[in-house]
C-alpha cells in the first residue's frame, strides 16, 4: 500500500522548468528561462573551477563571505541577510515558516508560480487574485484586489516587482500602499528577481519598504544579470526576528562552497551589471518593436524578458512553431492561465537578431 501524502500535495500541479531540446534542430538558442545574455562573469567561472579542489569540504554553513559581499555592495547589514539554494529555497521556507494548514497565502494571478506550489505544499490555501490593465498596455497586479482578499487566516503576501511573467513594474507607492494596508501579523514578501534590470527612475527593489516595516522581506537572486542560474544562489533582506527564524529551518549547508564563490567573484565583476543592463535595454527596446511593427502586441517590460500576446493560443502556437525552425526555443505560458502568449528572453545580439528575422519574414 502507498503511504498517502497531506492532501494538499495531489493538488500541486509539477513546475515545469523552459523547454531545452528541439528534435531534429542540432543549434538551440535558448530564450525560455530568462537567464542571463552573457553566461557567468569570468571571475566567477574561474572561483568556480578554484573550488572544486575544495569540493571535498562542507561549505561554510553560514555563508558569511557572501553575506559580507552583498552588504557591501548594496549597502545592506550582513547579519540581515539569508542566502539560499536560489530564490526558490528562500521561498519554501517562508512558507515552512510562517504559513502552514489553515493559513492562506495570496499572490497575483499571474504571479510566479512557485508561490502556488510551496503554499500548498505548506498546507496553506492559495488565493490568486486576478490582475488589472497596466499602463502602457499588458496586465499587473491589483492592490486593492490583494487587499480586499485578506482574511483572518492570511498570512505571507507575494508580490514580484518586476513581475514574471508579465514584466510589468510597479510604482513604489503602490507597493507602499500594499504594505500599509495588511495587517501587522501579515509578511510581505517582495520578489525582486529582476531587479538589476529596471531602469525606471527611482525604483526601489523593497530595501526600504523593509527597513520601514519589520514585516517585510525582500528576496533576490543571482539566477539572472549575474549568469549564474545553475549555481542555484539567492538571497533576502529582512528583519532580524525574520532572518533568525528562516535560520532556524533552512539547511545547514544550504549553499555550494563553488556557488558561494561564484557569487562573492560575480559580484566583483567591473562593470559587468552596466554592460548587462546597456545590452539589455537596448536588445529589449529593438525585438519589442520589431515584434510590434509585425502586428503583435507587446506587453511593457522592465526585465530581460518581452511577454508577446499572439491572440490566441493558436497564434501562439503558430508563432512558436515559427521560432522553433529556426532553433530558437522560447517559453509558452499556458502554464500560467495566458495560452496566447510566449516570453521571449532577451539574448546576445545575435540571438535577439534572430528572433527579429523570426517575425519580420513571415
Amino acid at each position: 500500500m502507498t503511504v498517502p501524502p497531506r492532501p494538499s500535495i495531489l493538488s500541486i500541479d509539477p513546475y515545469v522548468g523552459g523547454e531545452s531540446k528541439i528534435p531534429g534542430v542540432n543549434r538551440i538558442i535558448k530564450l525560455s528561462s530568462n537567464e542571463g545574455a552573457f553566461g557567468p562573469p569570468p571571475a566567477a567561472i574561474e572561483a568556480i573551477v578554484q573550488a572544486a579542489r575544495e569540493a571535498h569540504r562542507y561549505p561554510d554553513g553560514n555563508a558569511k563571505a557572501l553575506r559580507e559581499a552583498i552588504g557591501a555592495r548594496f549597502g545592506l547589514d550582513p547579519a540581515r541577510i539569508i542566502c539560499g539554494n536560489g530564490s526558490d529555497e528562500l521561498i519554501t521556507l517562508l512558507c515552512t515558516a510562517y504559513a502552514g494548514e489553515g493559513s492562506e497565502v495570496i499572490m497575483s494571478a499571474y504571479g510566479f508560480m512557485m508561490y502556488d506550489i510551496t503554499g500548498r505544499a505548506s498546507g496553506a490555501r492559495v488565493l490568486k487574485v486576478a490582475e488589472v490593465p497596466a499602463e502602457g498596455g499588458g496586465m499587473q497586479a491589483d492592490i486593492d484586489g490583494m487587499l480586499a482578499a485578506v482574511g483572518p487566516r492570511t498570512r505571507i503576501v507575494f508580490l514580484t516587482n518586476p513581475n514574471n511573467p508579465t514584466g510589468t513594474l510597479l510604482p513604489n507607492a503602490e507597493v507602499a500602499r500594499l504594505r500599509a494596508g495588511l495587517r501587522d501579523d501579515i509578511l510581505l514578501v517582495l520578489d525582486s528577481a529582476y531587479a538589476e534590470y529596471v531602469t525606471a527612475p527611482g525604483y526601489d527593489p523593497g530595501q526600504a519598504l523593509v527597513d520601514a516595516a519589520g514585516n517585510t522581506i525582500m528576496l533576490r537572486t543571482f539566477s539572472k544579470i549575474f549568469g549564474l542560474g545553475g549555481m542555484r544562489v539567492g538571497w533576502g533582506y529582512a528583519a532580524p526576528d525574520i532572518i533568525d527564524v528562516l535560520n532556524r529551518v533552512r539547511g545547514p549547508f544550504n549553499v555550494a562552497g563553488a556557488s558561494q564563490a561564484a557569487a562573492v567573484a560575480a559580484l566583483a565583476e567591473p562593470g559587468w551589471v552596466e554592460k548587462s543592463v546597456a545590452h539589455n535595454t537596448e536588445w529589449r527596446g529593438k525585438v519589442a518593436a520589431a515584434l510590434t511593427a509585425a502586428g503583435h502586441s507587446v506587453w511593457p517590460s522592465e526585465t530581460n524578458f518581452l511577454l508577446i500576446d499572439f491572440g490566441s493560443p493558436e497564434g501562439a502556437k503558430a508563432a512558436d512553431a515559427k521560432l522553433k525552425a529556426r532553433g530558437l526555443i522560447v517559453r509558452g505560458m499556458g502554464g500560467y492561465g495566458l495560452p496566447g502568449c510566449l516570453r521571449i528572453t532577451i539574448g546576445t545580439a545575435e540571438e535577439c537578431q534572430m528572433v527579429i528575422d523570426s517575425f519580420a519574414h513571415g
